[in-house]
């Protein structure tokens, strides 16, 4: 059992509350691997997952939009009780203001890499700001997360001016997978950047889906 599954099985609401109106969560699917270890984890079966697309990670503009869409079929079905499975990820205001209108609540934070780090130890660091930061998701789908939109695959030497600024790369690991870190190495290199290995496990991520 590794220390993120034990942190997470601590406060399991299985050993602290029952809980069995379903919650209509609308997430990033991004982090949909993430948002099913720990429902499995907890058995949190009270959690009814709908993942938008996770290219979206790449394109904010089409997060707010595709939100709304969602919420109104999830009325439509009947949900009473939605949560939203995105920190503001980039819309700049635009999903607290979808979900001050329809009285509901996100993944608090500024994005991913915060509320996996805990949204107080990524505030809290002030050594990140020429860190270029890689999930566990983003490890594994590089060059279609990266390398693609960025367009890197057509014109490479765009690299140093997207990245030159940049002194290194920080894989922010939910599990602990060697196949994973040698992914993450190789984007580092690809990249010319130093490699920064962080263990986060689910972060606040997995507080606040056990809150839902």
């Amino acid at each position: 059992m590794d220390i993120d599954q034990k942190q997470a099985e601590t406060n399991s609401p299985q050993n602290e509350r029952m809980n069995t109106q379903k919650v209509h969560v609308i997430a990033c699917g991004a982090i949909a691997r993430e948002i099913l270890a720990v429902t499995r984890i907890n058995g949190l079966d009270h959690i009814d997952l709908h993942c938008l697309p996770a290219i979206y990670h790449s394109y904010p503009q089409k997060i707010a939009p595709a939100l709304e869409e969602a919420i109104v079929d999830a009325r439509s079905r009947g949900f009473e009780k939605i949560f939203i499975g995105y920190a503001d990820c980039g819309t700049g205001g635009l999903i607290d203001r979808i979900c001050e209108r329809e009285g509901i609540e996100r993944l608090s934070g500024p994005h991913c890499y915060s509320f996996f780090t805990g949204n107080e130890a990524f505030a809290a660091r002030d050594d990140d700001i020429t860190s270029f930061f890689l999930t566990d998701f983003l490890a594994r789908q590089f060059e279609a997360f990266v390398i693609v939109p960025l367009g890197l695959d057509r014109h490479p030497q765009l690299r140093d001016i997207y990245f030159g600024n940049y002194r290194k790369v920080v894989h922010l690991s939910q599990e602990e997978d060697p196949v994973l870190q040698a992914k993450a190495r190789e984007a580092a290199a690809y990249l010319g950047l130093d490699y920064e290995y962080r263990f986060t496990g689910y972060g606040d991520l997995g507080r606040e889906l056990l809150a839902v």
